[in-house]
């Protein structure tokens, strides 16, 4: 294992244990030319399908990319890394299970918008802002609407869009 700071190829391991639930092993090492401490992670590769994008393209899976985008919407939100990393985890787990060799990226987009859902609702309608691609307000609105009635709740109607293409505070145009 190369180390990150002298880039010197060879490190002895200090402290090794089981991470994320027996699924991966943590390794403290120490590089044996300069002496720092760094952690690595092994876990046995699987094979993931391949992502179909909107415009056809083919790429392998990227949990960095899942973490990222969800790390995003969650940012400022009391959303603990671990626990987006257990979704994660489950959305790789769920990918490795099924027998699909590719799958659409709209598909994950879907699955990670509604464990979103389930853990901070700011975070899904951020989320879903983004994924979707909200034209306006009114989408906007619709998502905080089913988000509100899954809840039991609903929106204010002095909040609700006028359908007009005028912010609902009574300001100027949406856009």
């Amino acid at each position: 294992m190369r180390c990150p700071a002298c880039s010197h190829e060879e490190s002895k391991v200090v402290d090794s244990r089981t991470a994320r639930d027996g699924a991966a092993i943590r390794r403290r090492r120490e590089c044996l030319q300069c002496g720092r401490r760094f952690t690595t992670y092994e876990r046995a590769e699987d094979e993931l399908p391949l992502v179909v994008k909107k415009d056809g393209r083919r790429e392998p899976f990227d949990r960095h990319k899942v973490i990222g985008g969800m790390r995003r919407a969650c940012e400022k939100r009391p959303v603990p890394l671990p626990v987006l990393e257990r979704t994660a985890d489950a959305l790789e787990r769920m990918l490795v299970e099924s027998s699909d060799r590719e799958i659409e990226s709209r598909r994950i987009g879907e699955w990670v918008m509604e464990r979103l859902r389930e853990l901070d609702g700011v975070a899904y309608v951020r989320f879903a802002s983004v994924y979707r691609e909200f034209k306006d307000v009114g989408e906007f609105f619709d998502a905080l609407r089913s988000m509100l009635e899954r809840r039991g709740m609903s929106l204010p109607t002095e909040l609700l869009p006028r359908g007009d293409g005028r912010d609902p505070r009574g300001g100027g145009p949406t856009r």
